[in-house]
């Protein structure tokens, strides 16, 4: 008989919330896999394009497909009371997700995936509302989060909570094993405008305050074939985005992504990509640059992180100022808008107290480039992560929050401060 699976991904509860180009690119793969030997249908919590986001609508996007959540404001977990900021519920109302059951069940399986170790109370809502309409339905959680909080996960009542990559115990579950040839299940989509696309599994990097060794120990290069396919499938959908989601992109680019984009290039018609994981500067070259801006670049996000030798040196020496203006240079010359280059500054690390940070983004604005903070989350089993309990009680994952963690590290003041200076250096360019 074949299974009836059902795969979610969950309403994010957070202080903030925007798509930027967010899809739930493991559990398509997952799902994938299965393609053909299981009825499978999706509910995605953040899809903006779902005919029921909005009371009124479709929200709206920008041109390059970003845009907000619908919302709703709810009172402050008991966890984050001192933190004095709004807490909203960000995608479709829980009455569509009912509505949506009442039509479709029963499910066999249910798949969960979530992202940050913090959105847990989405993944909450989702078995609560599947379990109270049908205990039989066998409930499978996997991601980030279940990888990182492994313990914690496991309290939250699934069947199964998959760790990591190995999907041994989810083809056991099911009785059949996965076809790894096959691309994501983009077809579940009523409509689709943004894929997703990942060339490099993993990051040769180890900097402390970074999971991805975690998630993926070892790094490898992803089948050419299901990335042409799914390129291909996700094309003739019409979709209008293209998103690498590889925390390495430009690893050994000479032999991986500059030519799978000589082959992708006149598949894309007016689909335009976008590198919204930090590229490493150190990698990026003139070819590599204009390779990619060739290919209809949209945006290029580099990390730049904090520009303090001695900081770079303790978290894993990942860039040099020198190499960072490099890759600006390259991705100028090669035709990019630098209003279109935009660089990841880290806020509240544990060892800046804010003048790294400041300085990091003086220096991207003198280079003439957007700046872009990235709110420190303290990851569970990274070196970073593990040493924040004076801030964060690391058994709890709402104190990952990174809108938390960066208010009780630096203070309302500081943090006000700090985006102030990255907002007004982002208008004057």
């Amino acid at each position: 008989m074949t299974p009836r699976i059902l795969l979610v991904q969950p309403p994010v509860y957070d202080f903030t919330a925007y798509d930027y180009w967010l899809k739930p690119f493991g559990l398509l793969s997952v799902a994938g896999q299965l393609r053909g030997r299981a009825e499978m249908t999706l509910f995605d919590f953040l899809d903006r394009s779902h005919s029921q986001m909005d009371p009124a609508g479709v929200l709206r996007k920008d041109r390059w497909g970003r845009g907000a959540y619908r919302e709703v404001q709810l009172g402050v977990p008991n966890e984050l009371r001192d933190i004095q900021r709004r807490f909203k519920r960000f995608g479709l109302p829980v009455e569509t997700f009912r509505s949506f059951l009442r039509q479709r069940e029963p499910f066999d399986v249910v798949l969960i995936q979530t992202g940050m170790t913090y959105w847990y109370l989405g993944v909450d809502e989702v078995l609560r509302e599947i379990q109270e309409r049908n205990p039989r339905t066998t409930t499978v959680l996997g991601g980030p989060y279940a990888s990182l909080c492994m313990e914690h996960a496991r309290a939250r009542g699934a069947d199964l909570v998959v760790e990591g990559s190995d999907l041994g115990s989810l083809w056991t579950l099911l009785g059949m094993e996965g076809g790894e040839e096959e691309p994501p299940l983009w077809e579940a989509y009523e409509t689709i405008d943004t894929g997703v696309l990942r060339l490099i599994r993993g990051c040769p990097f180890r900097c402390t305050y970074c999971a991805s060794h975690r998630l993926y120990p070892s790094v490898g290069v992803e089948r050419w074939d299901r990335n042409l396919a799914a390129l291909d499938k996700l094309i003739g959908l019409g979709c209008e985005q293209l998103v690498f989601y590889d925390d390495a992109l430009l690893y050994k680019a000479q032999e991986v992504l500059i030519p799978f984009l000589e082959e992708a290039k006149p598949r894309l018609g007016s689909c335009r990509i976008h590198t919204p994981n930090a590229v490493h500067a150190r990698w990026v070259t003139e070819e590599a640059a204009h390779s990619l801006v060739s290919a209809s670049l949209g945006f290029v996000y580099l990390g730049l992180e904090n520009v303090s030798p001695g900081w770079q040196e303790s978290t894993g020496d990942k860039v040099s100022p020198e190499e960072f203006l490099s890759a600006v240079e390259a991705f100028r010359s090669a035709g990019l808008p630098a209003s279109r280059i935009t660089a990841y500054v880290l806020l509240g690390h544990p060892d800046d107290p804010g003048e790294g940070t400041e300085e990091t983004l003086r220096f991207a604005h003198k280079a003439g480039i957007r700046s872009m903070l990235a709110e420190f989350s303290p990851i569970p089993g990274t070196p970073d992560g593990d040493r924040c309990g004076r801030w964060a009680d690391m058994s709890e994952p709402l104190h990952h929050n990174k809108t938390a963690f960066v208010l009780r590290r630096l203070g309302k003041d500081k943090v006000n401060e700090l985006k102030t200076l990255c907002r007004t250096n982002n208008e004057s360019l």
